[in-house]
């Protein structure tokens, strides 16, 4: 078992210019070690949609686990590896289903657990929706932080991306290019036609476990009030009050206050790199949207983890030579 580490005390900056090796004029970090929780954790919260009480155990796992999802209030516990084959589409979420394990709403837990170098975990959950929380990552990464992190003898599989992909239209695209100097970076550039309250803003940031704790993580779920009066009065979300997300009217947050000025375009962010965690892997370089969703960031997931597929493994002695030489 490696070294114990709480994140507050792990110094990210370091990791850049230990052991940099450069392919094509850009620099490339090495793999980094594989990652789990110290300690179990719990996040308890309502469900957005079912508006039923659920509650998330949090488990370290072994090396090469991923993230698994149980549904631990089912006879047989069926379990669904947190995935992009297993991802379907969904209006406004993101959602797993392998057989009878299914569940709603992974984004914002997949988001906290990708950006806090979580790999290997098993998430038993007793509902198939996930706790919606205060519509933000926030939540699940504090619980997440004070379990600590453990370093595991294993490298964590990594795409570096060397050519321009991108998916959507002129109307709206996501795509991905390669890193400047080894980074993980994520952008949203948010714009709505119509008439609306929310004004076009946009947000990027070069991933780390404290931006993303900083930066990220608290930007809330939004929608406007003509889109929560249209949502409530189908019978959908009654018990969502305007304090659980943001509901934006045109003089603003109703019955609420922005986090940040620019919140919307954040948790846009927040979404994209919880949807593109379903790749599987550690990516290293830019990843962009335009107006996209997650039906997009669905497709582009499923493109990076065939890229993955494709790329051979790092075998765990050459891991260590590299480590060694660094």
């Amino acid at each position: 078992m490696g070294v114990y580490h709480r994140y507050t005390t792990i110094d990210r900056g370091s990791r850049k210019d230990a052991g940099t090796t450069w392919q094509g004029g850009r620099s490339v970090n090495p793999s980094r070690n594989q990652h789990t929780i110290a300690v179990s954790c719990e996040i308890r919260g309502r469900g957005y949609w079912s508006g039923r009480e659920v509650e998330v155990m949090i488990h370290p796992a072994p090396v090469g686990t991923g993230v698994r999802l149980v549904r631990s209030d089912l006879p047989s516990q069926p379990h669904c590896d947190a995935v992009v084959r297993y991802r379907h589409d969904a209006n406004l979420r993101t959602n797993l289903a392998q057989g009878k394990a299914t569940f709603q709403m992974v984004e914002h837990l997949m988001a906290a657990l990708a950006a806090l170098e979580i790999d290997n975990c098993v998430c038993e959950i007793n509902a198939e929706e996930l706790p919606a929380l205060d519509g933000s990552s926030l939540g699940f990464v504090e619980q997440l932080s004070s379990a600590g992190l453990i370093v595991q003898a294993a490298p964590m599989k990594q795409l570096v991306i060397r050519d321009r992909y991108r998916i959507g239209t002129m109307d709206g695209w996501v795509e991905a290019t390669p890193a400047h100097a080894g980074e993980s970076y994520f952008e949203y550039q948010l714009s709505f036609d119509d008439e609306t309250p929310i004004a076009p803003q946009a947000f990027g940031i070069e991933l780390t476990p404290d931006r993303f704790i900083r930066e990220v993580a608290p930007a809330r779920t939004f929608v406007t009030k003509a889109q929560a009066d249209q949502i409530r009065a189908s019978g959908l979300a009654s018990h969502v009050t305007n304090q659980d997300l943001l509901v934006i009217g045109y003089d603003g947050p109703v019955e609420n206050q922005y986090r940040f000025k620019n919140e919307c375009a954040r948790h846009k962010t927040l979404d994209l790199i919880g949807d593109l965690a379903l790749a599987g892997v550690e990516l290293i370089g830019r990843f962009t949207s335009f107006r996209g969703g997650h039906n997009l960031n669905g497709k582009l997931a499923h493109q990076l983890a065939e890229l993955a597929a494709r790329e051979p493994a790092e075998t765990h002695s050459t891991f260590q030579q590299r480590r060694k030489a660094s």
